[in-house]
Protein backbone atom coordinates (compact mmCIF):
# COMPACT_ATOMS: atom_id res chain seq x y z
CA UNK A 1 0.00 0.00 0.00
CA UNK A 2 1.22 3.58 -0.96
CA UNK A 3 -0.07 6.63 -0.39
CA UNK A 4 1.39 9.36 -2.72
CA UNK A 5 -0.11 12.69 -4.52
CA UNK A 6 -2.95 12.22 -7.12
CA UNK A 7 -1.91 11.34 -10.79
CA UNK A 8 -3.80 11.09 -13.70
CA UNK A 9 -4.00 7.24 -13.61
CA UNK A 10 -5.80 7.48 -10.18
CA UNK A 11 -9.09 8.60 -11.77
CA UNK A 12 -10.44 5.56 -13.02
CA UNK A 13 -9.90 4.03 -9.20
CA UNK A 14 -11.69 6.93 -7.91
CA UNK A 15 -14.31 7.06 -10.15
CA UNK A 16 -15.27 3.73 -9.48
CA UNK A 17 -14.59 4.23 -5.65
CA UNK A 18 -17.21 7.16 -6.01
CA UNK A 19 -19.99 5.13 -8.49
CA UNK A 20 -19.68 1.97 -5.75
CA UNK A 21 -23.43 2.05 -3.89
CA UNK A 22 -21.56 1.35 -0.64
CA UNK A 23 -19.31 4.08 -0.37
CA UNK A 24 -22.48 6.11 -1.24
CA UNK A 25 -24.01 5.40 1.70
CA UNK A 26 -21.47 5.11 4.38
CA UNK A 27 -20.00 8.22 3.07
CA UNK A 28 -23.41 10.26 3.33
CA UNK A 29 -23.48 10.75 -0.43
CA UNK A 30 -26.84 9.48 -1.43
CA UNK A 31 -30.46 9.82 1.30
CA UNK A 32 -31.78 6.25 -0.42
CA UNK A 33 -30.65 2.83 -1.31
CA UNK A 34 -32.58 3.24 -3.83
CA UNK A 35 -30.80 6.25 -4.88
CA UNK A 36 -27.62 5.38 -7.01
CA UNK A 37 -24.82 7.79 -7.50
CA UNK A 38 -24.54 10.44 -9.64
CA UNK A 39 -24.17 9.00 -13.16
CA UNK A 40 -20.92 10.03 -14.63
CA UNK A 41 -21.59 12.37 -17.69
CA UNK A 42 -18.77 14.66 -19.49
CA UNK A 43 -19.56 17.38 -17.42
CA UNK A 44 -19.23 15.29 -13.64
CA UNK A 45 -16.16 13.68 -15.04
CA UNK A 46 -14.79 16.94 -16.00
CA UNK A 47 -15.31 18.43 -12.57
CA UNK A 48 -14.03 15.03 -10.76
CA UNK A 49 -10.64 15.49 -12.90
CA UNK A 50 -10.40 18.88 -12.18
CA UNK A 51 -11.26 18.14 -8.47
CA UNK A 52 -8.43 15.60 -8.35
CA UNK A 53 -5.83 17.51 -10.22
CA UNK A 54 -6.15 20.48 -7.88
CA UNK A 55 -5.76 18.49 -4.84
CA UNK A 56 -1.88 18.49 -4.73
CA UNK A 57 -1.99 22.64 -4.82
CA UNK A 58 -3.84 22.82 -1.73
CA UNK A 59 -2.18 24.84 1.03
CA UNK A 60 -5.14 24.34 3.96
CA UNK A 61 -5.57 20.14 3.46
CA UNK A 62 -3.74 17.44 2.27
CA UNK A 63 -5.07 14.60 0.00
CA UNK A 64 -3.54 11.68 -1.27
CA UNK A 65 -4.49 8.95 -3.78
CA UNK A 66 -4.66 4.90 -1.52
CA UNK A 67 -3.02 3.13 -3.83
CA UNK A 68 -2.63 -1.00 -3.73
CA UNK A 69 0.60 -2.20 -4.46
CA UNK A 70 -0.47 -5.73 -5.52
CA UNK A 71 -1.85 -4.33 -8.75
CA UNK A 72 -0.88 -0.79 -8.78
CA UNK A 73 -4.30 0.93 -8.84
CA UNK A 74 -5.78 3.76 -7.02
CA UNK A 75 -8.37 2.08 -4.38
CA UNK A 76 -9.07 5.52 -2.29
CA UNK A 77 -8.20 8.53 -0.81
CA UNK A 78 -7.14 9.74 2.43
CA UNK A 79 -7.91 13.63 3.44
CA UNK A 80 -6.65 15.77 6.39
CA UNK A 81 -9.28 18.99 5.62
CA UNK A 82 -10.43 22.36 8.01
CA UNK A 83 -7.25 22.70 8.89
CA UNK A 84 -7.08 25.09 12.27
CA UNK A 85 -3.61 26.64 12.20
CA UNK A 86 -3.96 28.25 15.82
CA UNK A 87 -5.26 24.92 17.72
CA UNK A 88 -2.79 22.32 15.20
CA UNK A 89 -5.94 20.95 14.83
CA UNK A 90 -8.10 18.87 11.20
CA UNK A 91 -10.41 16.76 10.31
CA UNK A 92 -9.90 13.31 8.87
CA UNK A 93 -12.12 11.70 6.24
CA UNK A 94 -11.27 8.27 4.06
CA UNK A 95 -13.33 6.18 1.29
CA UNK A 96 -11.77 2.87 0.39
CA UNK A 97 -13.22 1.59 -2.89
CA UNK A 98 -14.38 -2.34 -3.35
CA UNK A 99 -11.09 -2.53 -5.14
CA UNK A 100 -9.16 -1.65 -1.72
CA UNK A 101 -11.48 -3.59 1.03
CA UNK A 102 -11.59 -6.75 3.31
CA UNK A 103 -7.18 -6.93 3.19
CA UNK A 104 -6.25 -4.66 5.71
CA UNK A 105 -5.05 -1.50 3.44
CA UNK A 106 -7.41 1.05 5.39
CA UNK A 107 -6.06 -0.13 8.24
CA UNK A 108 -2.69 0.97 6.84
CA UNK A 109 -3.40 3.39 5.16
CA UNK A 110 -4.69 5.53 8.07
CA UNK A 111 -2.30 4.30 10.62
CA UNK A 112 0.31 5.89 7.81
CA UNK A 113 -1.76 9.05 7.47
CA UNK A 114 -2.42 9.57 10.93
CA UNK A 115 1.15 9.00 11.51
CA UNK A 116 2.24 11.53 9.36
CA UNK A 117 -0.34 13.89 10.68
CA UNK A 118 1.09 13.81 13.90
CA UNK A 119 4.97 13.34 13.27
CA UNK A 120 5.49 15.37 10.24
CA UNK A 121 2.81 17.84 10.79
CA UNK A 122 2.37 18.31 13.94
CA UNK A 123 -0.72 18.19 14.60
CA UNK A 124 -2.37 18.28 17.82
CA UNK A 125 -5.87 16.79 17.41
CA UNK A 126 -7.21 14.68 14.06
CA UNK A 127 -11.34 14.35 14.41
CA UNK A 128 -13.78 12.52 12.49
CA UNK A 129 -17.46 11.31 12.31
CA UNK A 130 -18.62 7.97 11.34
CA UNK A 131 -22.17 7.54 10.74
CA UNK A 132 -23.67 4.43 13.13
CA UNK A 133 -24.36 2.49 9.79
CA UNK A 134 -20.84 2.02 9.31
CA UNK A 135 -19.57 -0.18 12.88
CA UNK A 136 -16.51 -1.67 10.20
CA UNK A 137 -15.20 2.12 9.69
CA UNK A 138 -15.94 2.42 13.28
CA UNK A 139 -13.53 -0.43 14.28
CA UNK A 140 -10.77 0.45 11.99
CA UNK A 141 -10.69 3.74 13.77
CA UNK A 142 -10.77 2.34 17.49
CA UNK A 143 -8.30 0.09 16.01
CA UNK A 144 -5.84 3.14 15.55
CA UNK A 145 -6.06 4.49 18.15
CA UNK A 146 -9.81 6.77 17.30
CA UNK A 147 -11.65 7.34 20.94
CA UNK A 148 -15.11 8.18 20.57
CA UNK A 149 -16.60 11.84 22.11
CA UNK A 150 -19.75 12.76 21.24
CA UNK A 151 -22.93 11.75 19.04
CA UNK A 152 -23.78 14.06 16.54
CA UNK A 153 -27.69 13.01 17.07
CA UNK A 154 -30.26 12.21 13.58
CA UNK A 155 -26.71 13.61 11.48
CA UNK A 156 -28.18 12.21 8.57
CA UNK A 157 -31.58 11.02 6.75
CA UNK A 158 -31.08 7.70 4.99
CA UNK A 159 -34.43 5.80 3.36
CA UNK A 160 -36.61 7.70 5.71
CA UNK A 161 -34.62 6.97 8.85
CA UNK A 162 -32.44 9.31 11.17
CA UNK A 163 -28.98 8.04 11.35
CA UNK A 164 -26.38 9.22 14.04
CA UNK A 165 -22.62 10.14 13.74
CA UNK A 166 -19.88 9.46 15.99
CA UNK A 167 -17.84 12.31 16.51
CA UNK A 168 -14.29 10.39 16.82
CA UNK A 169 -10.32 11.62 17.48
CA UNK A 170 -7.17 10.95 18.63
CA UNK A 171 -4.65 13.58 20.45
CA UNK A 172 -1.21 13.54 19.51
CA UNK A 173 0.42 12.50 23.08
CA UNK A 174 -1.99 9.38 22.39
CA UNK A 175 -0.38 8.64 19.03
CA UNK A 176 2.87 9.19 20.39
CA UNK A 177 2.15 5.96 22.83
CA UNK A 178 1.05 3.81 20.92
CA UNK A 179 1.56 4.74 16.94
CA UNK A 180 -1.62 3.69 15.94
CA UNK A 181 -1.56 0.30 17.89
CA UNK A 182 -3.15 0.66 21.17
Amino acid sequence: MLLRPFQESDFPGLRAALRDPEVARLTGSVTSSRQEPEPDDPTREKRLREWYTTRNAQTDRLDLAVVDLAGGECVGEMVLNKWDPDNLCCTFRTLIGPGGRDRGLGTEAIRMFIGYGFEQLRLHRISLEVFAFNPRARRVYEKVGFVAEGVLRDALRFDGQWIDATVMSILAPEWARHRGRP
